[in-house]
């Protein structure tokens, strides 16, 4: 709702033209994100992640069934029988079958690849068997963190010397935030971590800093004209700011979601493409909480450190002093006097004729004030209005 009562409209949104009010509601997200990391750090403390193969290391075993459709129930019944209760089973489309399980002997592996070329009517030839360790995994992890931490730095350095450190700092905390909660989803969750989805999550970073130094672009603007306006702040003034691009932001997330999502739905569900899922959906998490932290968590969290600084102080106090002097004036302006009224019924018209009137003083007759006055002691008096000259002749005839 806007500050004249009424509700926003599409035309509002599209014409920067709203008045959300993002930092004086600034709690209701903290309060959101607050919950959101605190399930998340749970998560991951109790449940951990759902590593892949690749990280762990194993053996994979794909192949296709050649009549009819795999199910995940079947394979799984199968592996049963060998000891492979727990292995992960994945259908891709809905003849393609990929199990996943921990190293085994020779022997052991052998049996299961009889089993499921069994399952697929297939020769054992065509099941496709992979033994991967734990090596190749372990040293993507260490590179992704160490370009982690190298992306976080520069990115620090170059907000510092671009805006300020204090956005350097906001901006940075809400890629920490983007990270606690996009790993949360996938442990709550229990999606699959693949090399794809490290890849993926390194992506979506640069993302999140993207929208959050359009909008931080746009409060170093505004700052300037900061005191231009009766009754402004650093919060409003970046409240403002916030709907003045919330428009560009939408469009810029839309346009980003829309093809991650068509490639998360085309790829996994209709071409039964695994890798591209892993891919897509680390991206659309990504992209959506990025979207999110940069309008109410990098911002709100500047607005509330800025406040503190003396300077900002002494303009929210010159701010709420001048809200004061217009509100005590805007009050006075809606008092109105009340008409006097007469503590007795009206009198009679009463009083002599004006001076003049018989002929001893000029011509013409002097203006006196007419109509219901109040006298000293209160009472109400009526003055006629004064009386038309007569003619000269008429007068002249009197003295006669």
């Amino acid at each position: 709702m806007k500050s004249d009562g009424t509700h926003h409209t599409f035309a509002d949104l599209y014409h920067e033209r709203t008045e959300f009010q993002f930092i004086q509601r600034s709690w209701r997200w903290a309060i959101l994100s607050g919950t959101l990391i605190v399930i998340s750090l749970l998560s991951l403390g109790l449940r951990g992640l759902n590593l892949g193969i690749d990280f762990e290391g194993g053996t994979s075993w794909q192949f296709t069934v050649s009549r009819g459709s795999a199910s995940v129930g079947d394979v799984r019944n199968l592996l049963e029988d060998v000891g492979l209760g727990d292995a992960k089973v994945l259908i891709l489309g809905d003849d393609g079958v990929r199990v996943q399980a921990e190293d085994l002997t020779p022997r052991a592996r052998d049996a299961v690849t009889d089993k499921l070329a069994e399952y697929g009517s297939i020769p054992a030839s065509d099941v496709s068997v992979t033994d991967v360790g734990p090596t190749w995994g372990k040293q993507v992890s260490e590179k992704a963190l160490r370009a982690l931490i190298v992306f976080v730095l520069l990115i620090g350095i170059y907000l510092s010397f671009r805006f300020e450190w204090k956005m350097a700092a906001s901006a940075i905390l809400a890629v920490l935030h983007d990270i606690i909660i996009t790993a949360g989803v996938y442990s709550v969750f229990g999606f699959e971590v693949t090399p794809a989805t490290v890849v993926a999550f390194l992506t979506i970073l640069g993302f999140s800093l993207y929208d959050t130094v359009v909008v931080f672009d746009k409060v170093r603007e505004n700052q300037a004209t900061l005191g231009t306006v009766p009754g402004d702040t650093y919060s409003t003034m970046v409240n403002r700011s916030l709907n003045q691009v919330l428009m560009r932001s939408l469009n810029t997330t839309l346009v980003a979601l829309l093809p991650v999502a068509s490639l998360l739905i085309v790829g996994s569900w209709i071409l039964g493409a695994v890798t591209l899922r892993d891919f897509a959906l680390a991206l659309f998490v990504g992209l959506a909480t990025g979207a999110y932290s940069s309008i109410f968590v990098a911002t709100p969290i500047l607005a509330w450190w800025k406040e503190r600084e003396p300077r900002y102080v002494a303009v929210r106090e010159r701010a709420a002093k001048e809200l004061a002097r217009s509100g005590a004036r805007a009050a006075a302006a809606t008092v109105t006097p009340r008409p006097s009224t007469p503590t007795s019924p009206p009198l009679e018209p009463t009083g002599a004729p004006p001076a003049g009137a018989d002929g001893d003083e000029g011509d013409e007759a002097v203006a006196a004030p007419t109509g219901w006055t109040t006298t000293e002691a209160g009472e109400a008096r009526y003055v006629p209005p004064p009386r038309a000259p007569r003619p000269r002749q008429q007068r002249r005839k009197k003295r006669k």
